[in-house]
Formats: structure tokens, sequence, C-alpha cells
């Protein structure tokens, strides 16, 4: 499963398929999800399912890195989560289409009361492709509630074959950085995401800018966002690609990660919340991710999966996110 803010997915998967996009079906999905306080028996729970830890289709430096990062939020904010199961049921964990040729595994975990947090969302994606290929998808994905106005955290590596892929690392601001300079500069200037996204450009020698369709989405993402596409020409084989996620990647979005528990969870914005301003932050945190679905998920999830296991899927994020 994949929430993408930028829709990468949808415009590749349709440059190899000539299928007609179907419109996701409007029929109510009910999804019981438990109250959001803990127990002694949820906390004895699994954060998440086994199912997403397995990442089978990925280059093993992919996998580590997929692995750190998962290990590093369950280390620092284990007592701000519930475990998945909450609020993800086992058809949703791990789901497949007919063929059993495109795969993917969903995890999310809600925040409790007393957090900042107000979920996190990891999943994988193995897609099969018409010319034979494969498309394999990471993201996590972490929001926060309207108590702070911190950004949210936004990780996506997109291998699209085995020596091209795309990375996207973000924290998505929720502020209009024009209006808020004092919020610019707490979030962004004086962090080192410049200096990271500076890192990687000179490190990467084949890194690309890469430039979404989607004006709206280029409009969301920060200055300081890391969005590029690589390209290994090393003879089709993987080892300058296995680099790069070892070497590269992996050391960049683990610090980003930190950075995001660190000064936007645990010590929260750049001011006490008043009720009108957070119900500006509810409104637009709701039309982010709702057009996060509209824009990829609800076209490209029946493509791959059938309508019946998109409506599911799409119905447990749905009520996650509550639109």
């Amino acid at each position: 499963m994949t929430l993408l803010l930028c829709p990468h997915t949808h415009v590749y998967l349709n440059s190899f398929s000539a299928l007609p996009l179907k419109k996701i079906s409007t029929r109510k999905i009910r999804n019981s999800i438990r109250a959001l306080s803990t127990t002694p028996s949820e906390m004895e729970q699994p954060m998440r399912g086994q199912r997403l830890m397995e990442f089978p289709h990925l280059l093993a430096p992919h996998k580590d890195l997929m692995v750190g990062l998962i290990s590093a939020v369950d280390k620092r904010l284990h007592g701000h989560l519930l475990p998945s199961s909450a609020s993800v049921p086992p058809d949703a964990e791990y789901y497949e289409n007919q063929s059993g040729a495109s795969q993917g595994s969903l995890c999310i975990n809600r925040g409790v009361d007393s957090s900042h947090v107000d979920f996190i969302l990891t999943s994988w994606l193995h897609l099969s492709l018409p010319n034979g290929g494969a498309m394999d998808i990471t993201n996590i994905q972490g929001y926060l509630k309207s108590s702070t106005d911190a950004p949210h955290f936004q990780f996506e590596l997109v291998q699209c074959s085995p020596t091209y892929f795309i990375f996207f690392l973000d924290l998505i601001p929720r502020k209009d950085l024009v209006l808020h300079p004092d919020y610019l500069k707490t979030f962004y200037e004086d962090s080192r995401l410049e200096a990271l996204r500076k890192q990687l450009d000179t490190q990467v020698l084949e890194a690309k800018p890469y430039f979404s369709s989607s004006l709206y989405f280029r409009n969301v993402v920060s200055p300081t966002g890391i969005l590029v596409s690589i390209t290994c020409e090393d003879g089709g084989t993987t080892e300058r690609a296995e680099e790069i996620i070892r070497d590269n990647i992996d050391p960049i979005a683990n610090e980003v990660l930190e950075l995001w528990m660190d000064s936007c969870v645990c010590k929260g914005g750049t001011a006490a919340i008043e009720e009108n301003e957070r119900d500006q932050l509810e409104k637009r945190d709701r039309m982010i991710k709702s057009r996060a679905i509209e824009m990829d998920l609800s076209s490209s999830m029946p493509i791959q999966f059938g309508q019946e296991v998109a409506d599911r899927i799409l119905g447990v994020i749905r009520s996650v996110f509550r639109i």
C-alpha cells in the first residue's frame, strides 16, 4: 500500500498500460476501530504484522533501510503508538491480486490520546507491470494531530527497475511559509534539512530532480524536500543502486526521521494552538490526505488489485484519515 502525495506511481503505471481508469465505488465500508486508549493487553501486542517486515522483493540495502527506519520508530515512539491491529484487519495487513503477481502490506499505528502523533502509516507494494517487470514501493508516513503545528513526515522509495528508482523525503509543512516566517526558520532554516538535500545532490551524481506532473503536489512539499530520480548505468546490474541506497539514502533518511521525531513529535510546534488555528490545521491536513487518495490510489489500486481489494484497503485508510 502506498499513500503517495506525489502521483508518480500512477503516471508510471499508465505509461505501460492502456487500461481505462476505474472510479472507486461509493459503497460504505465499515471497519471496527478500537477506542484510542491503551490497555495492558494492547501494549503487549506486536506493533505491526509480520508480513510488513518481510519486504520479500527488495534489494538487500533497501530492506535493511526499511527495517532500520521502522525499528527507529519503535524504539523512540513506542509509548506514543497503538498496535496496527487496532486499525488494520488481517485481510488488509497483507493482500494480493487474483494471480498473486501484485502484493501489498499495510500497517497503521494510531497515536495514543496523549501523543501529538495522529498515525504512522508504513507499507510496501510489489506491482507487476504489463511489460513483464515489476515495481517495488516502500512508504513511511507520519501524520501529527492538530494539537501541534509541526510538520508531517514523508518517506518513499520507489524501485521502478533494478537500476532506476525515485526517492522522496520531506517534512511536509502545515502552514504557509510566506505568511509564517518563524515556522520556516524553526523547521527548515535552523535544521539540517537543506544541508542533507545538498549532500545527496553532491554525493550521488546520478540523482536528477524529479518534477511531479501535479502542480498541486509541487505546492505541498517544502523547500528542502528531496524528490529525485536516480538512474544507474552499470550494465543492468544492481551494484551501484545498492551502494547508493546503503551509503547515501540510508543515512539521510535516518537523520531526517530522527529530526522529525525529536523536533516535531517530542518537542511539538512553534506555539500553543488556538481553536481557530486548530480548525485550519485540520482542514489543511484533510485536504492533503483526500488529494493523496484521489490523485493516485483511487485509480491505480483497482487496476492492480481489482475493485474488491481496492475498496477494502481504501476503506481502512479512509477510516483512519477520517475522510
